[in-house]
């Protein structure tokens, strides 16, 4: 029987996967599509992203084929400069294209053994105590012991066990493609600066050459949206936001989107859970969706591999919805706040004037930037000292940095006066004898997706919170 089938083999998918591989978990990837898309949805990484990527010893090679940014204007098109004193040692953008970032995951899943296997579409699933019974468009059935479905917002897992999905249907529907365009670079921009003095739906950005990406509202919600967009519609409107269509030809891929916000009520059922897009849709106002996506399958890796390997501590795989659920539900929040200032209507325009007001405050702004980027993500672990539940960032270490220590997946006591121990659970948990100037606590316990678990120096308050994590010791 398979451990894990994972359905999608997107960003989210292909990270999930890998979190699995590490522990020697048996996943069998699901892709419905036979290649993987060429055209670009997401543009980058943002902070936490780079992060998970340093924590795996992934980031070198996304640093080989994206750029890294310091730029403002994620919160609602709000230009404002990028803050200060970010909580992150990776606290920039990595610009990076999808299909590469896919690319890259994909191959990274393939080295450490995952089976993708394409053109496979799933019909129907049913689950029982022992597992889960999946059924393919074939014909054939897979047995596995859990299915995640990362198969995006039209999930077909969703769907199949039953799990709701309320929210707000899509009320502005915006228009994007990849096309070619037929005049200068110099007039686009000239028109591109007049246009978003209002219109921050609208723009067009270079790949290299003549080939742009192009986004520009539609003329109201189509009743179809499966249905992809016409380049006679895109230069309609093109012409109705712009005055000119840029004389764009030759589109390589048109499609739209809405701003509808949807989240399922519950991330598991049984033992089939959802990630991504399968779980939470929002307006991609800030770049948040492929991040968003990645970092559920950061969470739910580790923990999901630890019930498979029968080490999970009561209540950990539930954990998951715990604490991603409420993390989607802010992000469906901003972003429908970030709709609202960029809409034209005057009171709109009234509140976003005050918005930008207040982001001259240092730290409104960077309040509202690690909002996007994640890094304000705090998940709840009771009372204690001011890091428990945050993310512990890329500190500087006598030898070397802590993310170095980290590429394994496995929890990590971080201990700067040597006199702790992770005796009963060294097969889970390494033990790092270390000093760092940029940590003013005696030791920090860390869990694989390095939140902190604990925080302190002594070893019978740290014995009490290993267990919660890593399970029962072992004599």
């Amino acid at each position: 029987m398979i451990d894990v089938i994972v359905v999608g083999g997107g960003p989210t998918g292909l990270m999930l996967a890998c979190e699995l591989r590490l522990h020697g978990v048996h996943v069998v990837v699901l892709e419905r599509d036979a290649e993987p898309a060429g055209h670009v949805r997401a543009l980058g990484l943002h902070a936490r992203s780079v992060e998970v990527m340093a924590q795996r010893g992934l980031l070198d090679r996304f640093l080989e084929h994206g750029r890294k940014f310091e730029v403002g204007g994620f919160f609602a098109a709000i230009d404002k400069p990028w803050p200060d004193r970010m909580d992150s040692a990776h606290a920039y953008v990595l610009g990076i294209p999808q299909p590469v970032t896919e690319k890259l995951l994909n191959e990274r899943a393939l080295e450490l053994g995952t089976e993708i296997r394409r053109g496979c579409a799933v019909t129907g699933l049913s689950q029982d105590e022992d597992g889960v019974t999946v059924e393919l468009a074939d014909n054939t059935q897979l047995r596995s012991r859990f299915v995640v479905g990362c198969d995006g917002g039209r999930s077909t897992v969703r769907k199949l066990i039953g799990v709701a999905f309320p929210g707000e249907p899509t009320r502005v529907e915006t228009l994007l493609g990849e096309m070619e365009v037929g005049v200068p670079q110099e007039e686009i921009t000239a028109v591109m600066t007049e246009v978003r003095k209002t219109q921050k739906r609208f723009g067009l950005g270079s790949f290299g050459g003549e080939v742009y990406r192009v986004v520009v509202p539609a003329d109201g919600v189509a009743a179809d949206r499966t249905v992809p967009p016409t380049l006679e519609e895109f230069k309609k409107q093109l012409r109705a936001t712009a005055g000119t269509d840029f004389g764009v030809h030759s589109p390589r891929w048109l499609s739209r989107f809405g701003d509808a916000t949807r989240q399922a009520e519950r991330y598991r059922s049984g033992r089939v859970l959802l990630a991504g897009d399968a779980a939470h849709i929002h307006p991609p106002t800030g770049g948040q969706g492929l991040n968003l996506g990645v970092q559920d399958a950061f969470n739910l890796g580790w923990k999901l591999a630890a019930e498979i390997g029968g080490r999970a501590p009561e209540g950990l795989l539930d954990s998951y919805h715990a604490e991603r659920h409420p993390v989607a539900a802010d992000v469906l929040d901003n972003t429908r706040a970030q709709m609202e200032l960029m809409s034209t209507e005057p009171g709109s325009r009234a509140v976003r004037r005050l918005v930008a007001e207040l982001m001259d405050f240092e730290e409104v702004n960077r309040y509202l930037i690690e909002k996007i980027t994640a890094i304000g993500v705090r998940y709840d672990f009771g009372e204690g000292h001011e890091l428990l539940g945050r993310r512990m960032r890329d500190v500087q270490l006598k030898r070397g940095r802590l993310y170095e220590l980290t590429h394994g997946g496995r929890g990590l006591l971080l201990d700067q006066t040597g006199r702790l121990s992770v005796e009963g659970w060294a097969d889970r948990v390494d033990h790092v004898v270390d000093v760092s100037e940029e940590l003013d606590v005696p030791a920090v316990l860390l869990r694989p997706d390095g939140h902190v678990a604990w925080a302190g120096e002594d070893q019978q308050e740290l014995l009490g919170h290993l267990p919660k994590w890593f399970g029962a010791a072992v004599s």
